[in-house]
């Protein structure tokens, strides 16, 4: 009888063990790519050995197909439990009520733990609904053994555009493919140079495109391949990216992201480092953030927020980015401790400038219908580059169609 008894105790405590376990969250995540999904996996397990009671069904997605399938599930009534989302599409998100509302879960002390320009841009009128899981930057990276052959002096973060321009043109060889400079003349790269000029892309509440500041900072960008030569055009990069020109020697300096920095140690063959992004008027760059929200209409609210703190704030997941490359978590500049594996890897030797370069972050411009202004503002950017309009009739159009496209 007591052998029965025991027996049946047992059966008790498993199948009370398995009700534990019956929270199931689905998770839909973009940012792991194929790189990164075993050690997104290992965060799960070691997430799942901490809360025994949740389990997390993750699916992955990749970024060119990621925001379709999400407004896919919503449109159907599927929506998963916790969801990425990166800047530019949270404000769409947050406007419909989509999102779970995270201010109860935040004290003081869990905010502070967030670098606040990460934490703030996931706001939404007053309100947060999502916790910034990680960020990147851009810089500007230079070929130091170019730099010490034309015996010129390494970039400083009070570099100009000037200073960009001088240089470049002391490092450029054309005929022999070798170019001083590089920076794409696109949306992502527009958006702040016209800030750093003292200008800016503004859509609320009045379009503000065609501005003397706007076109300043346009014809830098332009004039760099069309009158000064130091950056080479579509047709001297035969196919070529910038990022594979400079890894082979042929570009003295690119302004690219902090992404790159795994893809230069491994195949560029020559010692290299980097500074703050050159500015004009002032310094300003790139501030991307990836973040994890909460579905509104989750049945499981509290667990939700579990997984949400860890893979924004827990230890493990802040190791783990580190060590894998895995983009940056966006901890406040106080997390020393934490930073320190970081800033201590000797390649680039100047990582310090990956977080002064935050001192001067700005966001870009946010709309509903995002897609179709990045699409204007391109076509109009790429008209100017290749020299099919001007400067100003090239921000003339933008102005013209953007203030049609928010009518």
């Amino acid at each position: 009888m007591k052998k029965i008894l025991v027996s049946l105790l047992a059966a008790a405590a498993l199948t009370a063990g398995s009700a534990m376990a019956q929270t199931t969250l689905n998770f839909l995540t973009f940012t792991p790519g194929d790189d990164h999904l075993e050690a997104l996996e290992a965060l799960i397990a070691d997430f799942e050995s901490i809360h025994p009671d949740i389990s997390i069904n993750y699916t992955f997605v990749p970024y060119g197909e990621y925001f379709v399938r999400l407004q896919t599930d919503f449109a159907a009534g599927i929506e998963p439990d916790v969801f990425e989302l990166n800047f530019e599409n949270f404000a769409t998100f947050a406007a419909r009520g989509a999102l779970l509302e995270l201010d109860p879960y935040l004290d003081a002390d869990r905010r502070a733990f967030f670098y606040e320009a990460a934490l703030n841009a996931f706001a939404f009128e007053d309100t947060q609904y999502a916790l910034p899981i990680s960020f990147s930057t851009v810089v500007l990276f230079y070929n130091q053994e170019m730099f010490d052959a034309a015996g010129i002096d390494y970039p400083t973060d009070e570099w100009t555009w000037d200073d960009v321009v001088e240089a470049g043109l002391a490092l450029t060889d054309a005929p022999n493919r070798v170019w001083g400079y590089s920076q794409p003349v696109q949306f992502w790269e527009f958006y702040k140079v016209a800030t750093a000029a003292g200008g800016g892309l503004e859509v609320s509440p009045e379009v503000r495109i065609d501005t003397p500041e706007n076109r300043r900072a346009l014809q830098f960008l332009v004039d760099n391949t069309l009158v000064h030569g130091i950056r080479p055009s579509l047709a001297e990069m035969s196919g070529l990216g910038d990022t594979d020109l400079f890894a082979a020697g042929q570009l003295g300096m690119i302004v690219t992201g902090i992404w790159m920095f795994d893809f230069f140690i491994n195949n560029a063959p020559f010692a290299w480092d980097i500074v703050i992004e050159p500015g004009d008027a002032r310094h300003a760059t790139h501030f991307f953030s990836n973040a994890a929200a909460v579905a509104r209409s989750t049945d499981h609210p509290d667990e939700a927020w579990l997984w949400v703190e860890y893979l924004a704030s827990n230890q493990k997941t802040v190791e783990t980015r580190i060590e894998r490359s895995w983009e940056l978590p966006a901890l406040s500049l106080d997390q020393a401790d934490l930073l320190a594996p970081y800033l201590d890897q000797p390649v680039p030797a100047n990582r310090a400038a990956v977080f002064r370069s935050l001192e001067y972050a700005v966001n870009p411009p946010v709309v509903a219908n995002q897609p179709e202004l990045e699409d204007i503002i391109n076509t109009e950017l790429e008209a100017a580059d290749l020299g099919l309009k001007t400067v100003e009739e090239a921000l003339s159009e933008a102005q013209r169609r953007v203030e049609e496209l928010l009518r």
